[in-house]
């Protein structure tokens, strides 16, 4: 469990040395983590909501999210966009994912998505059910996909986590998140749960159309997306499907 706060925030109490054996088996709690960095934010959100309008907090909540897990996600979400949607092939998409250079589709991508996620925080009636489990969706689609799908990649620090996950992790990585999506938000949480299902299998076939299998990158992407698709969600039941 610690392996998995550590890889996936920027919290010191949890930094330490660890081997790549270890950050594969630790996939299994990476929905807790999320969950863990949706309290944060659900916490600081109050704290902004005593003084603040819903649009400034809305904001103001995105940042921290970003800065809690040291960006990796939503990098993940820019190299996604530029290599998936700028190569003619397969060979190409991959190199121009390991550029760190931002292109047109990445902009373009990861300025929508802040877009997409601040609007939908601001229009919320209440974001605490959202802020705990959009986190806790995001990062259950990145074990589920770590485990279930194939590596594009022969080496890589995604290929190690590949190599070492179980099954065995994807079901407690599904546990976890079953129990939250339950606890927080009952039948909204499980609707929840099946779009985020929906949406990491279509994203992954598409991504594996594009090139042979899934990167680190494309783990990130689906964070990003299945924790916009959550807010998305959970907007819509919260008031009363008026968006439909």
């Amino acid at each position: 469990m610690r392996t998995a706060f550590n890889f996936l925030t920027i919290l010191p109490w949890f930094h330490h040395e660890t081997s790549l054996p270890a950050l594969g088996r630790a996939v299994g709690w990476f929905p807790l983590v999320g969950l863990a960095i949706g309290a944060l934010l659900a916490g600081f959100d109050w704290i902004l909501s005593q003084f603040l309008p819903a649009g400034p907090v809305a904001v103001l909540v995105l940042a921290l999210w970003l800065v809690a897990s040291g960006g990796i996600h939503f990098d993940g979400l820019l190299d996604s966009c530029d290599g998936l949607f700028g190569g003619k092939t397969a060979a190409q998409r991959l190199e121009i994912m390991r550029d760190h250079r931002v292109g047109a589709f990445a902009v373009a991508g990861g300025g929508l998505m802040l877009l997409l996620k601040a609007s939908t925080l601001a229009a919320m009636p209440q974001r605490w059910q959202a802020l705990l489990l959009a986190p806790t969706l995001g990062r259950w689609s990145i074990a589920l996909a770590i485990v279930r799908f194939p590596y594009a990649r022969k080496q890589g620090l995604g290929r190690a986590m590949k190599d070492y996950a179980r099954n065995s992790d994807a079901l407690l990585a599904t546990s976890i998140t079953l129990l939250a999506a339950w606890g927080v938000a009952g039948l909204n949480g499980m609707m929840a749960l099946v779009g985020a299902g929906l949406l990491l299998w279509l994203t992954a076939t598409f991504i594996q159309r594009r090139i042979p299998g899934l990167t680190g990158d494309s783990y990130g992407a689906l964070n990003e997306l299945i924790e916009a698709l959550t807010l998305l969600i959970l907007l819509a039941t919260l008031t009363g499907g008026d968006y439909f």
